[in-house]
């Protein structure tokens, strides 16, 4: 196992607030000795969410939603101040369970450099599956529970409406379904070379291939769920896993929506898939997702690295737009 060099001193750390809408900053963050049934972990990577965190750093959680937004060791409240996130993937450095002492692990967090949680918060990466790719487990259990809420059938037409790295992973997954055509659609043409990297056809809205007997949208915005409803065939399904926030969604259901019979459905990572929470529950899903991300093939979604102290200024730049940018991801080391 490589070592992994910290940069803090020991016994301190630091985090990432959003201190108001739009605006961030590295804090010192208190970080108390592990307790009984706790690990402490030193942070080696995470993961900046192009879609929910950016919302977040704008302040466009709508107030109705903001218990059921919160993130699993957030503080601070909606709209700020607030320590976000949910990507982390560090090494267990000490706590209560010896077996974990050294490994790499990922932990839904915010972005922190060291941190103590109870030891079932933490989730061991299984071998062959890199920390600095690991981040990627929180978009692949969102892709992984889309395509269950989506039930995709053998030899079905799927469309996959937006090109970011949920969209991506819900196509990689589904090429692999037995007889199924998949086509990835995005309005910029340059991901069609990651697509092409993952195997996946690729298109545009004017030339995507109508008749889908299933479409899932991840764009993120409102035209490409407009897209994604004229692409679905006669009785077909349109799975929505983007989210909006406070955002109001204009759609065009005066035109073919009723007359080819079509149904709109929610996708939401919160809760297991109904067709398998009674099997399923979330630390089984997202050790499937982390299983999933074994393939190299998958570091083409990560196409932006920065260190830790440049956080702030990251996420202003994404907020910002940042169109090319896919999985932003934050080292500290």
């Amino acid at each position: 196992m490589p070592a992994y060099p910290s940069r803090d001193i020991p016994g301190e750390s630091r985090a990432c607030w959003i201190e108001a809408p739009g605006r961030a900053a590295i804090r010192p963050a208190r970080l108390a000795p592990a307790g009984a049934g706790q690990v402490q972990v030193r942070a080696l990577h995470s993961a900046v969410s192009r879609g929910t965190e950016m919302l977040v750093f704008r302040g466009e959680v709508p107030a109705a939603e903001f218990e059921r937004m919160r993130a699993p060791f957030q503080e601070g409240d909606f709209p700020a101040p607030v320590k976000y996130g949910y990507a982390s993937v560090g090494i267990v450095e000490g706590g209560d369970d010896g077996a974990l002492q050294g490994r790499p692990v990922f932990c839904l967090h915010p972005h922190q450099t060291r941190y103590v949680v109870p030891v079932e918060a933490v989730h061991p990466l299984p071998e062959g599956l890199p920390p600095a790719r690991a981040v990627l487990a929180a978009n692949m259990e969102t892709a992984v529970n889309a395509l269950w809420d989506a039930a995709p059938r053998i030899g079905d037409r799927i469309a996959i409406v937006g090109g970011g790295v949920v969209g991506l992973l819900v196509a990689w997954l589904a090429r692999g379904l037995p007889g199924c055509e998949v086509e990835l659609i995005d309005v910029r043409e340059a991901r069609g070379a990651v697509a092409q990297a993952l195997g996946i056809r690729f298109a545009t809205p004017a030339s995507a291939t109508p008749e889908a007997d299933l479409v899932v949208h991840a764009s993120g915005s409102p035209q490409g769920l407009v897209t994604a409803l004229k692409l679905a065939a006669f009785e077909a399904t349109v799975i929505e896993v983007s989210w909006y926030g406070r955002r109001a969604v204009s759609l065009p259901l005066g035109e073919a929506f009723h007359s080819r019979r079509l149904t709109l459905r929610s996708s939401q990572v919160g809760h297991v898939a109904a067709a398998q929470r009674a099997r399923w529950d979330r630390r089984r899903r997202l050790a499937l997702a982390l299983s999933l991300l074994r393939d190299p093939a998958l570091d083409a979604l990560i196409t932006d690295r920065a260190p830790f102290d440049a956080l702030p200024d990251v996420l202003a730049r994404l907020a910002g737009g940042a169109p090319d940018t896919l999985c932003q991801r934050i080292d500290y080391s």
